[in-house]
């Protein structure tokens, strides 16, 4: 039986599709907006608040805060309305609704042959960015980390798979797949401003405060030889309408052993993302504590599974998946 998330989707998919651009932009902008002034009941307010006041390096009066934490959740709103319209948008709509900066630094990795990496933040309409480039003929990988339930997972995998993104779960054959991907001159996407699940992670300073980081991006560029660029995409004042930022590729020292490039690979793209989160800090949708320190998050009664008779433990919060197809 479909859970109750998958069906959630699968509806506004249908309904994304259904209504007018101008409508579907605007409903997931109120929306998102709406929670974002809600009661902080599962302190995602207060996570956000927290991570905004770290990018302006400073705290935050109240009607600032305010304002800022409901602009990311109006954005975040935008982003899933955007989405899943995707499929019922033709090649000549997609790639109108971008304006790019800085691709001549894509263009010219590819040239190489080996393949680029490309490390976003969770920033703006990242989905739409990969089918920009999947419509403009490039071929695009993405390595998401497998949700619970299943079904959810298998939807979002054909739905990506769909938009033409081949689809690479996190997991010990990823690195396999990716590296194979790299050698066929793909584009592999992997979100890099937070450490999620088991994988492998390197200490940084991101805006000011030391924090774990995946150390995917670096150790895949050093392994493959693939160019490794900073990248974002962002929301503009009209529906559908999108830029594209391309950073120039991070250079990374040749014969040097992975694991004395990793912290230097590390730090340079810490830098990288803190210019692209810096030039619009509110699409930045990153709703989880990512910091030691940060605000704890809370499940509210609703989001919990109760127990079955006889079982033991606690009940687990049920889990939303979020725009790298995480649990949020």
């Amino acid at each position: 039986m479909p859970s109750k998330q998958l069906a959630l989707f699968r509806a506004g998919t249908w309904a994304a599709g259904a209504l007018p651009v101008s409508v579907v932009s605007l409903v997931g902008q109120s929306v998102g907006g709406l929670v974002g002034r809600l009661p902080d009941y599962d302190g995602k307010r207060s996570v956000v608040a927290s991570h905004m006041a770290r990018v302006l390096g400073r705290p935050l009066a109240r009607s600032e805060q305010r304002r800022m934490v409901a602009d990311v959740f109006a954005n975040y709103g935008r982003y899933w309305a955007e989405s899943l319209r995707l499929p019922s948008l033709s090649t000549a709509e997609v790639v109108a609704g971008v304006v790019t900066i800085g691709q001549e630094h894509l263009e010219a990795a590819l040239a190489e042959g080996r393949g680029v990496i490309l490390a976003p933040p969770h920033l703006g309409g990242w989905e739409w960015g990969a089918m920009y480039l999947i419509r403009s003929g490039l071929p695009v990988t993405v390595a998401v980390e497998p949700l619970q339930p299943p079904q959810l997972f298998e939807w979002f995998t054909g739905f990506r798979e769909r938009l033409g993104m081949q689809v690479v779960p996190v997991g010990p054959r990823a690195a396999a797949s990716i590296l194979r991907a790299l050698k066929d001159n793909h584009i592999v996407c992997l979100l890099a401003d937070r450490l999620v699940g088991g994988a492998a992670g390197v200490e940084v300073e991101f805006f000011g405060q030391p924090v774990m980081m995946p150390s995917g991006p670096v150790a895949l560029a050093a392994r493959s030889g693939a160019p490794l660029m900073a990248a974002a995409i962002y929301f503009e004042k009209k529906a559908n309408s999108h830029t594209i930022v391309f950073r120039p590729p991070i250079e990374l020292p040749a014969r040097t052993r992975i694991r004395e490039l990793l912290p230097t690979g590390a730090q340079a793209l810490a830098a990288e993302l803190e210019v692209l989160v810096r030039r619009a800090p509110t699409q930045w949708h990153l709703v989880q504590p990512n910091w030691p320190g940060d605000p704890e998050l809370r499940h509210p009664w609703w989001a919990q599974q109760k127990p079955r008779a006889g079982a033991g433990g606690p009940a687990r919060p049920i889990e939303v998946p979020g725009p790298a197809g995480r649990a949020q």
